[in-house]
């Protein structure tokens, strides 16, 4: 896909914070957000499947691609959240997935998403935010390879898997804890 700013009056954004059901789980439930698709970005291997970017052969990241209405959420609202459930001190990893497909980035879509990372970015590290400097990588949005069918909607479809239970439930708690104000009303 291109690396289009918006859609349908909805704005972008490709995230990578560790594995990506993590990321998709949350992002489902904020408000704002109207579709989440996981999927691969930042490698140099055209089309990659799961096997490809596990390897670390191909460069790319797990992301997710998060869809927004920018009159109901904010680009600086959706970093919150992400910045809030993953640890971006630790390059190549997130717990126990271990990897540069696990890597903390944010791919932007505008000169305007770029400034604003940049700027909570420089606010991470003025603040010293989180004990130890900030290892998110920030670089344009490249082609956006949609992971396959089986990815998506992971959670939702998995929630009685033990890696959905010991390691996307916890996030999905907190995440339910630190932003109730802005979860989706079902």
């Amino acid at each position: 896909m291109p690396p289009d700013t918006t859609s349908a009056g909805n704005e972008i954004a490709t995230l990578a914070g560790g594995c990506f059901w993590c990321l998709e789980a949350v992002f489902d439930e904020l408000e704002g957000v109207t579709d989440v698709v996981s999927g691969y970005a930042g490698g140099h291997v055209p089309d990659p499947d799961y096997r490809q970017v596990c390897s670390g052969d191909s460069g790319h990241a797990e992301v997710v691609q998060v869809r927004f209405d920018p009159a109901r959420i904010t680009y600086r609202e959706i970093l919150e959240v992400f910045f809030a459930i993953h640890d971006p001190t630790t390059p190549n990893r997130q717990g126990n997935d271990v990897g540069t497909q696990y890597r903390s980035a944010i791919y932007y879509h505008s000169p305007l998403q770029q400034a604003e990372a940049a700027a909570l970015l420089n606010e991470f590290a003025v603040a010293n935010a989180f004990g130890a400097p900030v290892v998110t990588a920030l670089a344009p949005a490249g082609t956006f390879y949609p992971a396959e069918d089986y990815h998506q909607q992971y959670y939702r479809n998995n929630a009685h898997q033990s890696y959905c239970q010991f390691v996307v439930a916890p996030k999905l708690a907190k995440f339910r804890q630190l932003f109730a104000a802005k979860r989706k009303v079902k």
